[in-house]
């Protein structure tokens, strides 16, 4: 049985924040659209549940009796595609993502199942070596390489495009972020350099495909030794695909140093080799993406539950959630440019 309080909330930093969750009929339709989707599976939930707010999504942990959790996941309007993409993702990439108990398009809600142990919590209880790594990236960049011909379907789902091309107006939009002076007037000396590396990164004809926009090791699971599942697509942009590989290379570089760099860029490409592209073409399609991907993780920030009608505290709660998102891609796109590229 469920009832509409849960064991625990936890609203992290964004103590202020405005979700649907507040509403107490909207919760009464979840609970009562997760229950029918428990039952279609033969499920029973036990009552004990927890949600975790935050003003990009609305989550519940769900117990099941004699089984593992599962998860209840409500994304804001802007990224109300990530049920339909989960569900797509788990046909044309089977065992690489969560396959979706159930899935409601038209509101943006979810029911999953658990992955089974997050990478996060993998790395922090045992030694995990660069090979795990380059596995990871290798596994990921097999999905894209699978899912480039499905482009556009990604794109009619309801996932945003940003293409080579249109980088160059997300860096202006990032002008109006709250930023010190030193760090706009260095974005604004960027777009020269910016505008070059596009051209060439679109010159070398990679095509587009899934860009998960976010790939850290809290964002994917890790069940069984060379094996990742991928989860988490509220930020996926369709983009160039080498984009990704900035986010996951920082973290393997926390723990084992600059030089797993070359490693995991090798591994990564394998799946992109024997397409008419040389090695050293290809190499030079990751150095240019690396930095131009922080692009594609800024155009991804802010996409928020939007606020109540009339609730002025709330509106500038959210707007200041906005403005903070927008000036951390600004600030991510400043310190990939002072790293050296891969």
């Amino acid at each position: 049985m469920l009832s509409d309080a849960p064991v625990a909330v936890d609203r992290g930093r964004y103590q202020d924040t405005v979700t649907p969750w507040e509403e107490r009929a909207w919760r009464a339709e979840v609970l009562d659209w997760v229950r029918a989707g428990l039952t279609a599976h033969g499920m029973r939930p036990t009552g004990r549940w927890q949600a975790r707010l935050r003003p990009w999504s609305v989550l519940l942990r769900l117990g099941v009796e004699g089984q593992d959790p599962v998860w209840f996941k409500a994304n804001p309007p802007a990224s109300a595609f990530e049920g339909a993409l989960t569900a797509a993702l788990a046909r044309w990439v089977p065992g690489h993502v969560l396959r979706p108990l159930a899935v409601d398009t038209d509101r943006g809600w979810s029911l999953l199942p658990d992955g089974g142990p997050l990478f996060r919590d993998v790395l922090a209880r045992e030694t995990v070596t660069p090979g795990a790594w380059e596995e990871l990236v290798r596994q990921y960049a097999a999905v894209q390489h699978a899912l480039a011909p499905r482009a556009s379907d990604i794109e009619r789902l309801g996932v945003p495009a940003v293409p080579v091309g249109a980088l160059p107006g997300v860096l202006d939009g990032l002008d109006d972020t709250p930023l010190p002076p030193r760090d706009r007037n260095a974005l604004r000396e960027l777009r020269p350099r910016l505008l070059d590396w596009c051209a060439e990164l679109a010159a070398l004809g990679v095509p587009d495909s899934l860009d998960h926009a976010d790939l850290h090791d809290g964002q994917l699971f890790h069940p069984a030794p060379g094996r990742f599942t991928f989860f988490d697509w509220g930020d996926a942009v369709v983009a160039h695909p080498f984009s990704s590989l900035a986010v996951p290379a920082r973290r393997a570089v926390e723990h084992h140093g600059p030089q797993v760099l070359p490693r995991l860029r090798d591994a990564y490409l394998e799946p992109w080799t024997g397409t008419g592209r040389s090695t050293a073409q290809l190499r030079r399609a990751v150095s240019l993406a690396w930095r131009l991907g922080a692009l594609n993780r800024a155009a991804a920030y802010g996409r928020l539950f939007p606020t109540a009608s009339g609730a002025a505290s709330a509106a500038s709660a959210a707007s200041a959630a906005r403005a903070a998102t927008a000036a951390a891609g600004a600030r991510c796109l400043l310190e990939l440019l002072d790293e050296p590229p891969v």
